[in-house]
């Protein structure tokens, strides 16, 4: 068996300054909470991130403060703003493919895709120890709401979601078909409690089971999100699930308790780094 960390982290899409934080003695910059990050990565090793709002800007950081700072041979596969960082020493890439979300989807009346920022990216990795497969896949969905009440309501948005996320689903069993039935790990900002009406029955169909309700040894209740906005660092959510939260971890066709802990990661000084809590899994594959 080989023990591995599988995270996912919405880094916040920000490159600039803010004014705002300026004010505050502060720096929103990506030179700066890059540094923060990387602390993250130091903090936690893990072995595979799928990322989500990681700017070109931001990706460049990330490479050079690694090299500065000694990280242990982290490797980014190109994604867009959805790329995936892991562990060259323990893992190999077989395969990849990127995938854009399309900015009109037929029967929907807006466009879903701001900045051509919505998409997934998708590697099959050998552990090297073991010479197991698996595959792994990051997303970011639509982010607007479904709720005509809500501040930032567009409408088809649950239905925009849903179509993505079953485009992530079919782009995954396009390399099932090529290597066999082996386990899946999406992770991703799904903009949308794994309660949502939109997201439910895409999440669950198929055989998929959220990582949370199999861990072994642990899993963290609170849903890992906090005020952070281009005005100041945040503070964390009171009271919010991992049911309720948009950063999640869903599974396919892991070995019987082979995931042994679901958590996030909330230490304060990541109240200047993004609004989203890293979200992992500890397995054994």
């Amino acid at each position: 068996m080989s023990k591995l960390r599988l995270m996912s982290q919405n880094q916040w899409y920000w490159s600039d300054n803010r004014p705002e934080w300026q004010e505050l003695g502060l720096d929103s910059s990506a030179a700066t909470r890059m540094h923060g990050h990387i602390q993250v990565f130091k903090d936690l090793m893990p072995d595979v991130v799928g990322g989500q709002e990681i700017t070109p800007e931001m990706q460049q950081y990330f490479n050079w403060y690694a090299a500065e700072e000694g990280l242990p041979g982290y490797a980014m596969i190109w994604g867009n703003y959805t790329p995936i960082i892991y562990r060259t020493e323990k893992l190999e890439v077989v395969d990849t493919e990127y995938l854009r979300f399309p900015t009109e989807i037929e029967g929907l009346p807006k466009r879903y895709n701001d900045s051509g920022s919505k998409g997934a990216n998708l590697a099959v990795f050998r552990v090297k120890e073991t010479g197991k497969l698996f595959i792994f896949l990051t997303t970011h969905l639509w982010f607007k709401r479904g709720n005509p009440e809500h501040p930032k309501y567009c409408p088809g948005s649950n239905e925009a979601r849903a179509f993505q996320l079953r485009m992530d689903k079919e782009l995954i069993e396009k390399y099932r078909r090529k290597h066999g039935d082996i386990p899946v790990v999406l992770v991703g900002d799904l903009n949308g409690g794994s309660d949502s009406e939109a997201l439910i029955p895409v999440m669950w169909e198929g055989g998929y089971e959220h990582a949370h309700d199999l861990a072994t040894d642990y899993a963290i209740e609170d849903g890992g999100f906090n005020t952070l906005t281009t005005r100041g660092p945040g503070k964390w959510y009171t009271g919010l699930d991992y049911l309720h939260t948009f950063d999640h971890i869903i599974v396919k066709d892991f070995p019987k308790d082979s995931i042994k802990r679901f958590d996030r990661y909330m230490p304060d000084y990541y109240l200047k780094l993004s609004d989203h809590a890293p979200v992992y899994i500890d397995v054994e594959l």
